[in-house]
């Protein structure tokens, strides 16, 4: 049993197999999260929404979250590892990244709050003080307040390589401003997890033309999921759940820099098509 669950800034709408439905407006998604048994919640209310014909197209997305802030987790694929020695090389930082990948523990740190991220279609930035800066497109991990994971989404952790390459402690700079991040278009709600050969795809156009493109599959990364959710869970309380991105394996060339005007789509199919331009 799984849905797509789609909020606007009227209502909150879910996508079965047998199509769309209108949830009541007493459904919360913060009590989602909050919930032992989210997929039975959801459930129940699917059982007792209006159908409707599908998404008005005219009505914009917002994320498919409430409350929740989202983490990130990091270097957890191998193209990740290559790509952060690469550019912390001159630095000398480039150690810290091999470290870390093989490390028990892995690399986890908070990206955005709610207001910090952008919704399916609305533009992501690029630092004014960056000269080299990339989106990174990576399944997200929906958690309930015990940690347990009962969705995904799409999630694009924008990047500024040129800082986080100078010194791996300006990470915090490189990751977190606003509208640093993005997650949409839906929130697959399931019991189930997402099968290993699951496709992460990403095209980068600069007016008509495709500048970028790449994929991977989740088989690639490192980690399990539930082994990331565990770390970040240890000696940490989310009252009504968290997003946690879960690294990327798709990273550009050296050479490639996002401009503004830009077009980032991110899909991964169970769960739609991330769309934002670049602010």
């Amino acid at each position: 049993m799984s849905f797509r669950l789609y909020r606007t800034s009227a209502a909150s709408f879910v996508q079965t197999a047998d199509g769309f439905h209108k949830l009541s407006p007493s459904f919360q998604i913060d009590a989602l999260f909050a919930s032992d048994h989210p997929v039975s919640l959801l459930a129940d209310f699917v059982a007792k929404a209006e159908r409707i014909s599908g998404l008005d197209a005219n009505v914009p997305l917002l994320a498919p979250m409430g409350s929740q802030e989202i983490w990130a987790a990091g270097v957890t694929y191998l193209r990740s590892r290559t790509a952060r020695m690469e550019e912390s090389k001159v630095a000398g930082g480039d150690s810290f990244y091999d470290k870390v990948y093989h490390a028990v523990r892995p690399e986890l740190f908070f990206k955005a709050t709610p207001h910090r991220v952008a919704a399916p279609g609305t533009p992501v930035r690029i630092r004014g003080d960056s000269r080299w800066n990339v989106p990174e497109p990576e399944v997200t991990l929906a958690l309930t307040s015990h940690g347990r994971i009962f969705g995904y989404t799409v999630g694009n952790d924008m990047s500024s390589r040129d800082i986080e390459g100078e010194n791996p402690l300006y990470l915090p700079q490189a990751k977190v401003y606003d509208r640093s991040a993005a997650i949409g278009p839906s929130l697959l709600v399931t019991a189930d997890e997402l099968p290993k050969e699951t496709r992460i795809e990403i095209d980068i156009r600069r007016g008509a033309a495709s500048v970028f493109s790449g994929h991977t599959t989740i088989s690639q990364i490192k980690r399990s999921f539930t082994e990331l959710a565990e770390f970040l869970f240890r000696d940490n309380t989310f009252p009504v759940g968290c997003f946690l991105m879960t690294g990327t394996g798709i990273v550009p060339g050296d050479s490639f820099t996002l401009n503004s005007g830009d077009e980032i789509r991110i899909t991964i199919a169970p769960i739609g098509t991330l769309m934002n331009p670049v602010g």
